[in-house]
């Protein structure tokens, strides 16, 4: 039987070794103690926290949902929920998400500046957006974009929006067009169609329950990280083991520097100019809330994001409290954290934070052509990309499940 190296223990590394397990001798390495990767949680005081995001599971693939519905009991293990997310405007209204759904919650002045927008919006159509920017201004109008989409996705990006390619947008925002907007805001209608407007929560340990299933019956070796990967005549050594092929799961800016026997002159320059950001995930106790997600364009502080991980499961919290994780962009001290805690809403109070160096890839109008043709040349070698940072493609969970099952298909 083949032997395959799979890099990573992530979900898109899990969900390859499920898929080939049966197929071919499987060994996972994995440079943490546990499983998980980006979706991985931890208990803080017996309250349960996600160290990146809040993961929750949907999919519009129906082999995904088949598959994960395979390895999963769906009403004894999971709680189905309605996305309740809301916006909280600088002025202090609070906006049911998403915010061009509820135009009728704003003053009489941003309604009609709203409205004004709409008959430039439909004049404009054949229009065709060249950068993030001018998408937003393209599809919300101008007022909108000025009040929220900005200073919101500025603190996300930490850049002018008009350098933001327009890539990794698939499947990520609702889409309304002109006649949606209007009869949604006249009827006063809550968006239903936008991605994972509800979703499937783990009853007992969010997440780390998906990684730890996933890895059952996989040869995962913790404690593992690779730094060296060496082509050889008949196959790959790794960790000097010898396999036969390779999977890699891991960042694909290592590479470079990993992999030794095959010549990626014609991609390093490309590679090592991939650009990304990374999220201090500052883990809280927070204000009782109805609320799944809390989106803070306010510039009056730098986080951009609650994400209520407390009301997705009851055994996420203890002794009735409120738990919820505050996002930032990039690294930021304690000090900091504890500076603008006092200025973010649902007074947060500090319990523990975490630094993902990696957590957003930034795409440019050549990324996706130059990771093609990467993967190209290392197949030819029996080595294979799959993930969010392989693939330098901001998946959501499910959607990097799908990626693999897609890969496995063609191994």
């Amino acid at each position: 039987m083949k032997r395959i190296a799979i890099i990573g223990a992530g979900v898109s590394g899990l969900t390859v070794a499920q898929q080939l397990k049966d197929r071919y001798k499987v060994t996972v390495y994995e440079k943490e103690s546990t499983p998980g990767g980006l979706i991985r949680c931890r208990r803080v005081g017996g309250n349960l926290y996600h160290i990146c995001g809040g993961h929750i599971f949907n999919s519009k693939r129906q082999d995904v949902l088949d598959w994960f519905w395979k390895k999963f009991d769906r009403e004894a293990e999971f709680t189905k929920a309605d996305r309740n997310s809301v916006v909280f405007m600088k002025d202090g209204k609070h906006i049911p998400y998403p915010v061009e759904n509820h135009i009728y919650l704003f003053d009489e002045e941003t309604q009609k500046r709203f409205i004004d927008d709409l008959v430039t919006i439909a004049r404009a159509e054949g229009y065709e957006p060249q950068n993030f920017e001018e998408f937003l201004k393209h599809r919300f109008g101008e007022t909108l974009y000025r009040l929220y989409f900005q200073p919101y996705n500025e603190k996300v990006w930490r850049r002018s929006l008009t350098n933001v390619p327009l890539s990794w947008l698939e499947g990520k925002l609702p889409m309304p067009t002109v006649q949606e907007m209007i009869y949604n805001n006249i009827n006063q209608v809550k968006e239903k169609k936008f991605v994972h407007s509800t979703f499937w929560y783990e009853k007992m340990n969010g997440s780390q329950f998906i990684a730890d299933r996933l890895a059952q019956g996989i040869d995962v070796r913790y404690d593992s990280g690779v730094e060296c990967i060496k082509r050889v005549a008949d196959g790959w050594i790794v960790n000097e083991e010898h396999y036969d092929a390779v999977v890699f799961c891991g960042n694909v800016k290592q590479l470079p520097s990993m992999l030794k026997g095959v010549d990626l002159t014609e991609f390093a320059t490309d590679i090592d100019a991939l650009e990304y950001h990374g999220t201090t995930s500052v883990f809280c106790e927070i204000d009782k809330n109805p609320y799944s997600w809390i989106y803070l364009p306010d510039n009056r502080y730098d986080s951009h994001r609650i994400i209520c991980t407390g009301n997705f499961a009851s055994s996420n919290n203890v002794q009735d409290k409120m738990t919820a994780t505050v996002e930032f962009t990039d690294e930021i001290s304690k000090e900091e954290i504890l500076k603008q805690l006092g200025t973010i809403p649902m007074n947060p109070k500090y319990l523990d934070h975490h630094y993902n160096k990696y957590t957003y890839p930034i795409q440019d109008k050549n990324t996706r052509s130059m990771i093609a043709g990467l993967k190209n040349h290392l197949a030819a070698e029996q080595f294979y990309l799959t993930g969010r940072f392989a693939d330098w493609e901001y998946y959501n969970m499910d959607v990097a499940m799908g990626a693999a099952i897609d890969l496995c298909k063609n191994l």
